[in-house]
């Protein structure tokens, strides 16, 4: 077995593989165009659907993959009648073309902020509560000094903001506090606290009881986030701690806008954090149950990929998050 180390013409960056041919040159160069060609067929699984997502025609896309793999000296696909399949090898080049397009891509927009100070492109996930308030805040503020800044938000529980995190489609993270991985750190001198309730419609039945107990929803309609989910688990601690087994959840939903839905127009109950409904509360449209004793707090922080500097965009917003840590 030997080393294969890739050098992107025009960065300098280099990616060490190893594959099992001994007559693969030790050091080779790609371009970016076979790269982007490579990496596109394999998110979309055929040359013909890769050629019409980059707007080239099919034999042109077919020679670019050819030179590729003439470069490397054996073949990438495997051509079959229903799409393309990688080879051993294209396996083993896959995740690092998707990292290096992505570190190129960052490399230049980084450049051109640095000339203008007003280009690049933020990309950034949140959870919901931080997605709610937390985060609009800060990026208004840095859209006043950096007016020419794009940013791209996904909202997410964790597992999904962790993937997209580790898959370069998304520079930042803002989640609930968790450990480190091999990929994956946390930036814990940005982080905030919310605090979490059972919430209800405006006018939910429930708040006529007199001396409402957490006992008391149990045979309630809920919906909530679903298994595997920090929210679900907060929920299933919370419960867990008053001696009780978890309520009657019906629904099971990952859209915090269709929770919303259910809890102000059906009568659902829901566990949410309190940034999550604000608007909602201040519309009087729903707000948390009186059940005193029952609400509890969490940690939130910025992550980031363990590997590879923030592109400085998202170093930017990352200064303007600071700066809420620090306000609240």
């Amino acid at each position: 077995m030997r080393l294969l180390r890739v050098a992107i013409r025009g960065w300098g960056f280099i990616e060490t593989c190893r594959f099992e041919n001994k007559s693969l040159p030790s050091r080779m160069t790609l371009d970016l165009q076979q790269l982007e060609a490579f990496s596109t067929i394999v998110r979309v699984g055929s040359l013909g659907r890769a050629a019409a997502a980059l707007n080239v025609t099919q034999p042109a896309l077919s020679r670019t993959v050819k030179r590729l793999e003439e470069k490397i000296g054996a073949p990438l696909f495997e051509r079959h009648s229903k799409g393309m399949l990688l080879t051993e090898i294209g396996r083993a080049l896959a995740p690092r073309a998707t990292v290096l397009e992505a570190e190129a891509q960052q490399a230049m927009e980084e450049i051109n902020a640095l000339r203008g100070l007003a280009r690049g492109t933020i990309r950034v996930g949140a959870v919901a509560s931080v997605a709610c308030f937390v985060l609009p805040m800060a990026i208004g503020n840095l859209l006043k000094t950096w007016p020419g800044l794009k940013i791209e938000v996904i909202e997410g529980v964790w597992d999904v903001l962790a993937s997209a995190l580790t898959n370069h489609e998304i520079d930042l993270a803002l989640g609930v506090d968790a450990p480190d991985t091999d990929e994956i750190v946390a930036i814990r001198d940005c982080h905030w606290e919310d605090s979490s309730y059972v919430v209800a419609a405006s006018d939910h039945p429930l708040r006529l009881k007199d001396g409402l107990k957490l006992g008391d929803t149990l045979e309630e309609q809920w919906a909530i986030l679903p298994k595997g989910t920090g929210p679900r688990a907060h929920l299933e601690w919370v419960f867990a701690g008053h001696g009780l087994g978890l309520p009657k959840i019906v629904v099971e939903t990952r859209s915090i806008t269709v929770l919303k839905s259910l809890i102000a127009d059906s009568g659902f109950l829901s566990w949410m954090a309190e940034p999550m409904y604000q608007a909602e509360r201040r519309a009087n449209v729903i707000d948390a149950l009186p059940i005193p004793g029952i609400s509890s707090t969490r940690s939130l922080v910025a992550f980031r990929r363990r590997r590879g500097n923030l592109p400085s965009p998202s170093s930017k917003l990352l200064d303007e998050l600071r700066k809420s840590t620090k306000d609240r």
